[in-house]
């Protein structure tokens, strides 16, 4: 594959988790991080690094994606900001810390733990479990434990936690739309976190590839983001179009296919 087909793959990557978020309001991380271990691979970036590279390369890609989310929610006042205040300390220690956790992990260990987590998610999708409000919100130190494991869950499997955070919230007797707009708000520091975390635990790592930083690698992050960030209203306008309930369940499939292709890859690399 050369290499001015490979970051032809890296738009086009972009680009479909772009039309994706806005399509059926889910992250990036579930079609990105199986993809680039694939890329990277044709690459000849080593097996050990390679979902360390792909995790956090996909952290760093959810940035410019979750600020946009921020702001249009910010802009609809659906963000419940005394939620975030709690949820973020814990947020940002247990992202931070779960990066060096997936440092310390060999690679098919991590493809493991991601392919369960994507397989688990595609499986409450296509079942379209949704918890029942069954408590009020706890208080602030319940809410930076959740915090905690949110963020360490979304660092080892680059998600910028909207599959956890909306779940949690509703629960906790959140309305949907405030749920949505507070998890858009948390997905920001999660990805902060985690892609300083990767940036810092990959930083004197030998045989990355030369333009990588630490383990984000920035010819695909510069190639993927502008184009995901440009795509994403496309989505939006094609959810009122499309049937969005079959897409999904389409999704979750997709989803599960990628996953263990994951974990293919890394076994038989």
């Amino acid at each position: 594959m050369t290499l001015e087909l490979i970051w032809l793959a890296y738009v086009a990557l972009g680009a479909v988790v772009g039309i994706m978020a806005g399509l059926l309001g889910v992250g990036g991380g579930g079609i990105m991080v199986p993809i680039l271990t694939a890329l990277f691979l044709t690459q000849g970036v080593p097996l050990e690094h390679l979902a360390h590279l792909a995790l956090g390369t996909s952290m760093a890609a959810i940035i410019p994606a979750s600020t946009a989310s921020l702001l249009s929610h910010r802009r609809h006042g659906a963000v419940r900001w005394e939620i975030v205040r709690y949820l973020t300390p814990g947020i940002l220690i247990g992202t931070f810390l779960a990066t060096f956790i997936a440092a310390l992990l060999p690679t098919r260990g991590l493809a493991i733990f991601f392919a369960c987590f994507m397989i688990f998610m595609s499986l409450q999708m296509l079942a379209n479990i949704k918890p029942k409000p069954t408590r009020n919100l706890p208080g602030a130190v319940g809410l930076g434990g959740a915090g905690l494991g949110i963020g360490g869950i979304s660092a080892l499997v680059a998600i910028g936690g909207g599959s956890l955070t909306v779940p949690f919230l509703t629960w906790c007797n959140v309305k949907l739309p405030q749920a949505i707009g507070t998890s858009a708000a948390v997905g920001l520091p999660i990805a902060l976190a985690g892609a300083l975390g990767y940036v810092i635990n990959g930083w004197a790592t030998p045989d990355l590839p030369g333009a990588a930083l630490g383990f984000v690698y920035l010819p695909a992050l510069l190639l993927m983001a502008p184009f995901s960030m440009l795509m994403a209203p496309v989505g939006a306008r094609l959810a009122h179009r499309l049937p969005v309930a079959l897409l999904k369940r389409i999704f979750a499939v997709m989803m599960m296919g990628l996953a263990l292709q994951m974990v293919y890859t890394v076994f038989t690399a």
